[in-house]
């Protein structure tokens, strides 16, 4: 039997305030079993979620009415690990709360590897706060997809076979390749051609204009923003688009996005600057995207070059049960294909799967820059790169002035990343009071500045 946990009043009150919604179902204790199996293959099909049994919905709101006994809720735990076996996808407890009435379960699904069915053989999916079927072979074919389970990359497309065996990218390819085969041989024992067809990884692999074959699925724009805000008419010139196979298109990405970051020099009251980010963390960052997007998504890779940040963002959903919480741990390729051949080439731009990202993380410490953040949007995944320091605001100013005369408010709040004047200028104050900086004398209004604490010899 599952761990009781008492919480508080305050706690359950604090739950029953919450509003169901996609992460969260409150079932009353006398639902059907059927019911909650429905509940649970809905969240392990979509993000995972909380499921509490034994809170029912009575207006204004809802109830806390738990089971008598745990025993009481037996069948509904054997129609659950029908589902899923409990420690797989499942966890459940027994929630007992002061002054409330009886024992509510509490199960947390995670988002699964596989395809949860209920016992009659349905599939459900979590969508807002509603547990919908998984009807037609489209949307089944685009849960497996999100699963890992199937991968657009291996579908064949309805082009000539010599777009990829009569290529610039296939030749230069095999004149590396051990053993030697001609292209189409070669092609054929790596599965990269169905009846006779290219699949959609052989054409962005080895077409040398894979963009004609997928159109709108396989270009890179690459977009440079005047201000720190994304504003269409902020836009500096028009975006720049990469094209070509995928192993020139990464490097290819990667160089003209540290071009145009090296070129962009922004000016503030101090004149012109520039804003450096490493390049191990952008080529990982950029060659992870390519690699691991959904190629059945009608969408570019759009990277965008801000004066604080830099976001690229990767048409698709984290595959699987890859999270933005576990992605730095956890392993799952959405495109295999892509991934093996890549890492084929001469002087390959991906690692081991997973190892990419890891990297980039790393690198960034190593300048002592934020780690990147990864958010998973309705159909896409945003990585945002700040040029952001590990170090604390306060910790920032001394170490500026251990190297300058001077700091302002204004070049403390660019270089820390605080938007507040008046928060930058309360971390100022309690400098100034730890004894570690001081006004700088001379300086008012708008160039008044601060230094750092003058040491001075005591009168005679």
């Amino acid at each position: 039997m599952f761990e009781t946990v008492t919480i508080s009043a305050d706690q359950a009150a604090t739950l029953l305030e919450r509003q169901e919604g996609h992460f969260l179902d409150f079932k009353d204790k006398r639902i059907a079993p059927a019911k909650v199996a429905r509940a649970v293959s809905a969240f392990c099909n979509a993000d995972g979620g909380d499921l509490y049994v034994g809170i029912g919905e009575r207006s204004p709101g809802f109830q806390w009415d738990g089971f008598s006994d745990p025993e009481d809720a037996n069948q509904l735990i054997h129609a659950l690990e029908d589902v899923s076996p409990f420690g797989t996808d499942l966890d459940a407890e027994f929630l007992l709360a002061d002054q409330l009435p009886g024992y509510v379960l509490h199960i947390n699904a995670r988002k699964s590897r596989a395809i949860r069915k209920t016992a009659d053989g349905k599939i459900y999916k979590r969508l807002s706060a509603q547990n919908t079927p998984v009807i037609s072979e489209d949307a089944l074919t685009a849960l497996r997809r999100q699963k890992g389970l199937e991968s657009f990359e291996s579908e064949t497309l309805p082009i000539d076979v010599d777009v990829v065996t009569n290529s610039e990218a296939i030749i230069e390819y095999l004149l590396s390749a051990v053993p030697v085969a001609e292209p189409e041989t070669y092609l054929r024992k790596q599965y990269l051609l169905a009846s006779g067809k290219p699949v959609v990884a052989a054409a962005l692999l080895f077409a040398d204009e894979p963009q004609a074959c997928l159109p709108k699925r396989c270009g890179i724009k690459i977009y440079r923003y005047s201000s720190e805000e994304q504003s269409r008419d902020r836009l500096v010139e028009d975006p720049v688009t990469v094209e070509g196979a995928l192993y020139k298109q990464i490097y290819d990405a990667v160089d003209k996005t540290v071009e145009i970051v090296a070129a962009a020099a922004y000016l503030d009251e101090d004149g012109l600057r520039s804003v450096k980010y490493p390049h191990e963390a952008l080529h990982e960052i950029i060659a992870n995207a390519v690699l691991h997007r959904d190629y059945s998504v009608t969408d570019d890779i759009h990277i965008r070059i801000f004066e604080n940040r830099i976001e690229i963002q990767s048409p698709g959903r984290l595959p699987g049960h890859i999270t933005t919480s576990n992605i730095l741990d956890e392993r799952l390729s959405r495109n295999p294909y892509l991934v093996r051949h890549l890492n084929r080439f001469p002087n390959p731009p991906n690692k081991d799967v997973g190892e990419g990202l890891n990297t980039a993380f790393e690198s960034m410490k190593k300048l002592n820059l934020r780690s990147p953040i990864i958010e998973e949007g309705e159909n896409s995944v945003l990585v945002v790169v700040r040029h952001e320091s590990l170090a604390s605001p306060a910790q920032q100013v001394v170490e500026y002035l251990n190297s300058s005369e001077s700091i302002r408010n204004e070049q403390a709040r660019k270089m820390t990343g605080i938007g507040s004047e008046s928060k930058m200028k309360k971390i100022f104050e309690s400098l100034i009071e730890a004894g570690e900086i001081e006004h700088k004398p001379g300086t008012a209004g708008r160039g008044y500045a601060y230094q750092l604490k003058q040491k001075r010899s005591d009168s005679v």
